[in-house]
């Protein structure tokens, strides 16, 4: 009996394991798509500057055991602090600084921003905002190369071969093809001889940097790493000089084939890869959200080195880049050293935003996809951009559906009535500059149908319209809400992206901390009136991922 027993206790815990990493993959894949936009470097993909000692814990513990409504006293300290030793200036190119002191540790973090992303592509050529960001690690004629001289005539004649094969395989001209080919591959190698692989990030290795890397989203591209604070001249000199004369060329063709592998792993061979972008082209009609970050796959076999060099010239100009600076740093000494280096890019006019706006939706949208996996229920939900007044009641109720497990998703699709593994949303899919959705997702349990979640979330969806939300709960969402700000905002490179993320989307990084009096300010009649507005049949897109 006991070894039957056992063994049986084996198989179970075995069939546990099994589900719960399936789970963790998929979601993983999920996570990545959705949250982290594209671009991270595959080594230090999921890395974050370690957290520093700079909030108080008392500050934190205090923030997290008040609960009145409002009240914020305990953190307030802490927030004037951060204003007290923030600096900002512009250069007279228009680039912006932002320098937050923080003396804690000898480190700084370095955030460079760049106002453009999947939004800002032209039509045919998506994925060249991905790609840049990609090649932005390749150099310069003096860094990544040991004889530019020599390789720069080798990377003009393979833009010219890629032109003429091009054209050749349009005329169907399958000699010539070949021909051109061949003189391409031998030049390609010859170039590939003088390139210095990862020369920059050696450079910042050795020099005690850490997490070097880049991501690129629907409306930014953002390139960060963080140097001991005695290394600060040496990031201004790295970092000013990339952007002054990449050299965007280099590996093109090489790195083109990377992005198209990415693209294989990520959608074309993900279940919840291709139904994400599925689901969001049937979100939206017009506006450039309902594209992919990465390119269609035609797009970015299409792309040239003239496009991304266009793209580049168009947008990276000086008054379209913010930089955040958070450590250990003298302000004046960042803004004499910034006015030597970044001084030297010449002003240029900022390109000017065309976006299309998104219609209003008039009735419910379904994709369905029939592919080798787990089901998944995907539900989307049109609301305004980040700057519009409910922005904080929207927060608030993707808080009460889906934080954690006290969420009331958790306790009642995967807890209670078991028909999910997980059930979790957000606000701001794909991104939140424009109006966007506020998305939820399911991962079906075993034996349950899409069916069966696609009712239960609705259920609790239509709750919040019906059910006034008791204090106890929406103190409880504010509080958790009140620590994780404080706690994502302890370490200097998660200081930085927040702020920068404030300013150039809301106009201002004083936002960041006005948001914690706004999520106050929310009460339980503005949760049921914008969830009536918002959580209706006509305004919803619904997502089902079958199993084959």
């Amino acid at each position: 009996m006991g070894l039957t027993y056992t063994r049986l206790l084996d198989l179970i815990i075995a069939r546990i394991n099994q589900l719960l990493e399936s789970m963790r993959q998929l979601m993983l894949i999920f996570l990545t798509v959705v949250f982290l936009g594209w671009g991270f470097l595959p080594e230090v993909a999921l890395a974050q500057t370690p957290a520093l000692p700079t909030v108080p814990a008392s500050d934190i513990a205090s923030s997290q055991s008040t609960n009145k409504p409002g009240n914020q006293s305990s953190i307030q300290p802490y927030l004037d602090r951060v204003i007290k030793n923030l600096t900002e200036f512009k250069l007279a190119n228009g680039m912006k600084f932002i320098v937050l002191e923080r003396h804690q540790a000898p480190v700084v973090s370095f955030l460079t921003y760049a106002d453009v992303g999947g939004v800002d592509e032209p039509d045919g050529k998506t994925g060249v905002a991905h790609f840049l960001e990609h090649l932005a690690f390749k150099g310069t004629p003096r860094i990544g190369t040991t004889d530019y001289k020599a390789e720069k005539p080798l990377l003009d004649a393979l833009e010219q071969l890629n032109t003429q094969i091009t054209a050749a395989k349009a005329a169907k001209k399958t000699e010539e093809v070949a021909k051109l080919q061949a003189q391409f591959q031998q030049l390609e190698k010859q170039a590939t001889k003088l390139v210095k692989q990862n020369e920059l990030g050696q450079i910042v290795e050795q020099a005690g940097g850490v997490g070097l890397n880049a991501n690129t989203s629907t409306e930014a591209t953002r390139y960060l790493y963080s140097f001991p604070s005695n290394k600060l001249e040496l990031w201004m000199s790295l970092e000013s000089e990339r952007f002054l004369e990449p050299v965007l060329s280099r590996e093109f063709f090489k790195e083109k084939d990377v992005i198209l592998e990415e693209r294989r792993l990520r959608v074309e061979n993900s279940p919840i890869g291709l139904m994400i972008e599925k689901f969001t082209d049937a979100a939206y009609k017009t506006h450039p959200y309902r594209r992919p970050v990465i390119g269609y796959d035609e797009d970015i076999r299409n792309l040239t080195p003239a496009d991304i060099k266009n793209f580049f010239a168009t947008y990276y100009v000086p008054s379209n880049i913010t930089v955040a600076i958070v450590g250990d740093v003298n302000p004046k000494e960042v803004k004499r050293l910034a006015q030597t280096y970044f001084g030297r890019y010449k002003s240029r006019p900022k390109a000017k935003s065309n976006i299309p706006i998104e219609p209003k939706q008039t009735q419910t949208r379904e994709v369905t996809l029939q592919l080798a996996s787990q089901p998944w229920y995907l539900e989307g939900y049109h609301r305004p951009a980040i700057t519009h007044p409910d922005e904080a009641v929207y927060d608030i109720i993707g808080r009460l559906l889906s934080n954690g497990r006290t969420s009331r998703l958790y306790k009642s699709l995967v807890e209670t009535q078991q028909l999910a593994l997980a059930a979790q949303g957000f606000s701001g899919f794909p991104g939140d500059k424009y109006p966007n959705l506020m998305l939820f997702y399911a991962l079906t349990a075993p034996g349950r149908s899409v069916d069966q979640v696609a009712v239960a979330l609705r259920k609790e969806i239509e709750r919040l319209k019906t059910e006034a939300v008791t204090s106890a709960e929406l103190d409880r969402v504010k509080t958790q809400a009140r620590a994780e700000l404080v706690q994502q905002l302890d370490s200097n490179m998660g200081m930085a992206q927040e702020l920068l993320e404030y300013e150039v989307k809301t106009g201002s990084w004083r936002n960041l901390f006005k948001k914690l009096d706004r999520l106050a300010m929310v009460k339980a009649t503005d949760v049921q009136r914008v969830s009536k507005a918002t959580f209706t049949p006509e305004n919803r897109t619904i997502g089902k991922l079958l199993s084959k």
